[in-house]
């Protein structure tokens, strides 16, 4: 598929930047270039969007990994045993992606955005330290793998807000920071990013040379949204979250009900 016009690829370029810096930040870049990569091809099949958008997303979110893991501490065992859960569960996600309505998937994704924001907009400590100081028990551990299995999923299948949830089931369940979570969401995300490209790739719906271009302005919003949540601590995860939360709860409800 030829490239588009230059003023559209500016525009989609600049989509890209500002997705890899959301990313980076807390994740649900996908509602921000996904869109534009439909209006620039109506004539292409939704999947060709998709699978140009993981590639693009890939590389942003795989830069934000590399930095967040140069400055945060995170378990070696949680990133050995994740990546190949989130990357597989992705995998089986995109493969039945086709035959999943997401006109059936919003309502659900729009009542667990706002029960998160209400969530951590009450509980105005949670993420800000470790919420204890006990060994996480092995119980623990497995329903947190268990349900990155599901976001990773859901990652393949529709894809909006894996990031934050992959946060927030982090800080819940292992008494993690907001900044250790979103350093170890990075790494997972990449896997299954890795992991719905590669059933896009197969099938023939990615656009290569387009989303190479796009992958360069995403890295460099990824390097930017890094670099501001690495300064500025847990407090600016909390707060991108609380409006990611809202940004994304209505921009669903309104192709829901649009």
């Amino acid at each position: 598929m030829d490239l588009p016009s230059l003023p559209l690829l500016s525009l989609l370029a600049g989509g890209a930047l500002v997705a890899g810096w959301i990313d980076a930040v807390v994740g649900g870049g996908g509602l921000v270039l996904l869109p534009l990569l439909l209006i620039a091809f109506p004539a292409a099949a939704p999947a060709a969007a998709l699978g140009t958008n993981k590639l693009t997303a890939v590389w942003g979110t795989a830069t934000a990994a590399l930095m967040y893991l140069r400055k945060v501490t995170v378990s070696r065992r949680l990133v050995a045993i994740s990546v190949p859960v989130a990357g597989v569960s992705a995998v089986g996600g995109a493969l039945v992606a086709s035959a999943v309505s997401s006109d059936v998937m919003r309502p659900f994704v729009i009542v667990l955005m706002l029960a998160v924001g209400v969530f951590v907009s009450l509980r105005p400590q949670f993420g800000a330290t470790h919420e204890s100081r006990e060994p996480v028990s092995r119980i623990r551990f497995v329903i947190a793998i268990g349900t990155l299995a599901v976001i990773g999923f859901y990652d393949g299948v529709f894809g909006p807000g894996t990031g934050l949830f992959l946060i927030i089931t982090l800080t819940a369940l292992l008494h993690q920071s907001f900044l250790q979570s979103a350093a170890m969401a990075k790494v997972a995300n990449t896997a299954t990013n890795v992991g719905a490209l590669a059933v896009f790739a197969s099938q023939g719906h990615v656009m290569w040379l387009l989303g190479a271009i796009l992958a360069v302005a995403n890295i460099a919003g990824s390097v930017l949204g890094s670099r501001l949540v690495l300064g500025s601590g847990t407090k600016i995860v909390r707060y991108a979250l609380l409006v990611v939360v809202v940004v994304m709860a209505v921009k669903l409800s309104y192709d829901q009900f649009s």
